[in-house]
C-alpha cells in the first residue's frame, strides 16, 4: 500500500495472519524475538516485506516472552544494552540474508512506554542502538521524552500515533484493562486516524482536541480485527488518494 498515511503493524508475533496484512500496509514492526517470534518468523515477514515493498522496522523488546514485553522490566543497564543489541544482531543479519533496507526501529510495549516518559531508560536505549544512528529512522510518541533526547543526539525520528488505540488527557494511552482502550472496527479508527491526520490534534477519551502530531499509524497486528480494520481503512485511503 502506498498512500500518502503511513500505516504501520506490529507483526512476527505469534498470530501469523502476516500474508493477509502485508498487502494493506506500507511499513512493518517486525519482532525480534525477545518478546515473541523466532529467526522463522523475522525471515518470512522480511520475505513478504520484499515481495509487497513494505518498509522493515525492527521491533526490539524487553527479553520478556512471559508477560509478551506488556510488563516493565527491572533490567541492569548491562543486561538491557546486551539484548537489544543481540536482538538487532540477529534481525540484521536475517535481513542482510534477504535483501532489504532497515527503513526504522520501533521498541516494543512496555519498553516503548517506559522511554517515552523515563529519561535514564530512553538514554539506555539510544546508547543500544548508536550504530543506527545515521541510517534508520526511530518511531516515537508525540512529545515524549525519547523524542527530544533522540534529536537532541542526531537520531532521525518519526512521530507515531496508534490508530486502534484511546488516548487519555496527558497523551499516554488509556490502559488496555480498560474497556475503552481499544478500537474494534474500521468506523472507529478511520475516524481516529483521519482526525488526527487533518487536525494535528487528538480527541481523548474525556472529549478533549489536544495538539498531536503523527507521521505514521499504527494498528497492531495481534488484534481480533486487525484484518477487518485494515481492509477498511485501506479501501477509504485507496479511495480519496490520502
Amino acid at each position: 500500500m502506498n498512500n500518502t498515511i503511513d500505516i504501520n503493524c506490529d507483526v512476527g508475533e505469534g498470530v501469523g495472519n502476516e500474508s493477509e496484512l502485508f498487502p494493506l500496509i506500507s511499513s512493518c514492526n517486525i519482532s525480534c524475538g525477545a518478546h515473541a517470534g523466532s529467526i522463522d518468523t523475522i525471515k518470512k515477514c522480511l520475505d513478504l516485506s520484499k515481495s509487497y515493498n513494505v518498509k522493515v522496522g525492527a521491533h526490539p523488546s524487553y527479553p520478556d516472552r512471559k508477560n509478551f514485553g506488556r510488563v516493565s522490566l527491572q533490567i541492569s543497564k548491562e543486561d538491557l544494552i546486551a539484548s537489544i543489541r543481540s536482538q538487532m544482531e540477529e534481525f540484521n543479519n536475517a535481513r542482510e540474508q534477504v535483501g532489504v533496507d532497515l527503513h526504522h526501529i520501533k521498541p516494543h510495549g512496555a519498553l516503548y512506554n517506559d522511554i517515552a516518559k523515563n529519561e535514564t531508560l530512553a538514554e539506555i536505549f539510544l546508547e543500544a542502538i548508536a550504530g543506527f544512528r545515521s541510517a534508520t529512522f526511530l518511531y516515537v510518541p508525540y512529545n515524549s521524552v525519547i523524542q527530544k533526547l533522540a534529536e537532541k543526539n542526531g537520531f532521525r525520528v518519526l512521530i507515531e500515533a496508534f490508530a486502534d488505540r484511546n488516548y487519555n488527557d496527558d497523551l499516554s494511552l488509556v490502559a488496555r484493562k480498560e474497556k475503552n482502550a481499544l478500537l474494534n472496527n474500521g468506523e472507529e479508527v478511520l475516524a481516529h486516524i483521519l482526525y488526527m491526520h487533518k487536525n494535528k490534534k487528538v480527541k481523548t477519551v474525556s472529549g478533549k482536541s489536544l495538539p498531536m502530531y503523527a507521521d505514521t499509524f499504527c494498528i497492531h497486528g495481534d488484534t481480533p480485527s486487525a484484518l477487518q480494520i485494515l481492509t477498511y481503512i485501506t479501501e477509504y485511503l485507496s479511495e480519496h488518494n490520502l
